[in-house]
């Protein structure tokens, strides 16, 4: 995607989360507390990923798109699946992305990475110069 900028990698926080898990300074039922929708989410407009979940160790992770912004109306808030973030991206001006992966088996989920996509005006045409008639 040509357009992605300001990109944040949760990757830190996630493997700090993950060490108190293991240490046991934090339970298993405080982070695998998915949203009943975001499991759903994941279900229908989630990738998969090659990572296995850190948790269970039972299945390959999905990885689910959430899109945000106040020119996206009543689309802000929702999931989106790759494609459809590519057309966006040429659609829209600036929109927020957020990437979290969900075990659908256990509920883990994280946020993974953040991003703004979008044409930053790119697409918007140059004003017509006046002449000095005008």
């Amino acid at each position: 995607m040509r357009t992605q900028r300001q990109v944040v990698d949760y990757a830190l926080q996630r493997r700090a989360l993950l060490t108190q898990l293991h240490a046991g300074r934090v339970g298993v039922s405080e982070v695998c507390d998915a949203d009943p929708y975001l499991v759903q989410a994941a279900k229908f407009h989630g990738e998969p990923s090659e990572t296995i979940c850190p948790v269970c160790r039972r299945e390959p992770l999905t990885n689910v798109a959430w899109v945000f912004g106040d020119e996206l109306k009543n689309a802000s808030g929702q999931a989106r699946k790759p494609e459809e973030l590519d057309r966006m991206a040429n659609q829209y001006e600036e929109f927020n992305v957020y990437i979290v992966e969900v075990c659908r088996t256990c509920n883990w989920n994280h946020l993974v990475l953040s991003y703004v996509l979008g044409t930053g005006g790119l697409n918007d045409r140059p004003s017509r110069r006046k002449t000095a008639a005008e």
